[in-house]
């Protein structure tokens, strides 16, 4: 199996870019379309299974506060068809930095996301 294929890991780094601007402008149909249809995200105070309960749940929630940045974006992928994005995120007028991670895979359909996690020590 080869790691990081540069082609794969460009693949992969353009559609969690094209993840991280819907995020970002609160597109929840458009957030939604880039998980698989059974993916389990957790989160900082909450769990969905499957994107009836995502889309339910993003939905309920606030805008992301302006100026979010990411920091130290690592995507390692194995073979073609899987990858692991882990990258720290901030906001303005704050220091502390939660975690992202996500495991994608090539589905007939494109990339999806499979699992995801995110925490903050702030709310540890």
């Amino acid at each position: 199996m080869q790691v990081n294929q540069p082609a794969i890991v460009a693949e992969v780094g353009a559609v969690f870019e094209a993840y991280e601007e819907a995020l970002v402008a609160g597109e929840v149909d458009r957030i939604v379309g880039f998980f698989a249809p059974d993916a389990v995200r957790i989160g900082i105070a909450d769990r969905q299974v499957g994107l009836a309960e995502q889309a339910a749940w993003r939905r309920a929630q606030p805008p992301l506060p302006p100026g979010r940045r990411l920091k130290d974006t690592i995507i390692t992928t194995y073979g073609a068809d899987v990858a692991v994005v882990t990258t720290l995120f901030g906001y303005p007028d704050t220091d502390i930095l939660g975690r992202q991670s996500q495991t994608w895979v090539r589905l007939p359909h494109g990339w999806r996301i499979i699992t995801a996690h995110v925490s903050n020590p702030a709310h540890a």
